[in-house]
């Protein structure tokens, strides 16, 4: 018996086709971000060489400078306020005190003791300090944390000489004395050989003009106190009778009384009023 039944034969079952993949996500995202990192320590390294170029110190250990351009308000809560520049502030002003305290010997043979301390507090007032750091340009490299333009320009007016001492700090911790002493008297040098003109406190200067004029010591008082706790501003008016308020505005109630004793000096055309 013939068997005429068809062979049956399977047809392989296609799988369903499926399109390439794409390159993975992740691997894409990974790279992107690699790039970015890169990109963001490219142009870290760039600022602080430019820094570097102005102060005239190559750092052996750029978070030094790092660090000693960084305020507070800009550490993430879990930094140490050690990360800011205020510890190598505290440094740089003890060095800094050091090598003008040297330079002052050493350029004034005949200067007694009360004439080398006069001018060494003359040069390493916050304020010397401060008009070095504008000079140096480093007003816009210090790094603060989120606060509005007006906070943040008063901001780093307010702390340009912390700065500048927290500078010479990481000079001298990075190069060791040789280095800030080459910072300082590159910088310091010929703000010491101009002849030195007396300081006189605004407060002094008004208060012995009123005694002159038979008037009792001008009082002090505040007015008003805004801004964040970090960077407060006061508003202070000095009274004296028979004479019309004078106000002035600081950062400190010192300061704002300063301020407000030099506008009534100035007011009153009060000779020697010039603070220096």
């Amino acid at each position: 018996m013939n068997d005429d039944t068809t062979d049956i034969r399977t047809a392989p079952i296609l799988s369903e086709a499926s399109p390439p993949p794409d390159p993975p996500r992740r691997a894409k995202a990974a790279k992107k971000k690699k790039r970015s990192k890169s990109s963001r320590k490219a142009a870290a390294k760039t600022a602080t060489a430019a820094i570097e170029a102005r102060i005239g110190h190559s750092f052996a250990d750029a978070g030094l400078l790092t660090t000693a351009i960084t305020h507070v308000s800009a550490l993430k809560s879990s930094h140490k306020r050690g990360d800011s520049y205020q510890r190598l502030e505290f440094l740089g002003d003890h060095v800094l005190g050091l090598i003008v305290s040297d330079m002052l010997y050493r350029a004034f043979p005949e200067a007694d003791e009360g004439e080398l301390s006069k001018r060494l507090a003359d040069l390493v007032r916050k304020e010397s300090c401060a008009e070095v750091a504008k000079t140096l340009g480093l007003a816009d490299d210090i790094k603060l944390g989120a606060v509005g333009a007006g906070a943040s320009a008063r901001l780093r007016k307010s702390v340009l000489g912390d700065i500048c001492e927290a500078v010479i700090g990481a000079v001298y911790l990075d190069g060791g004395y040789a280095a800030a002493s080459e910072f300082v008297e590159r910088n310091w040098n010929e703000r010491m050989r101009k002849p030195r003109e007396p300081l006189r406190d605004p407060k002094t200067v008004l208060q012995e003009w009123a005694q002159g004029k038979g008037l009792p010591t001008p009082v002090y008082r505040e007015v008003e106190r805004t801004g964040p706790h970090h960077d407060p501003q006061f508003r202070v008016a000095v009274d004296l009778p028979g004479l019309a308020p004078a106000e002035g505005i600081g950062g400190s109630k010192r300061a704002a009384e300063k301020v407000a004793a030099s506008v009534m000096i100035e007011r009153e055309g009060v000779a020697g009023g010039k603070h220096d």
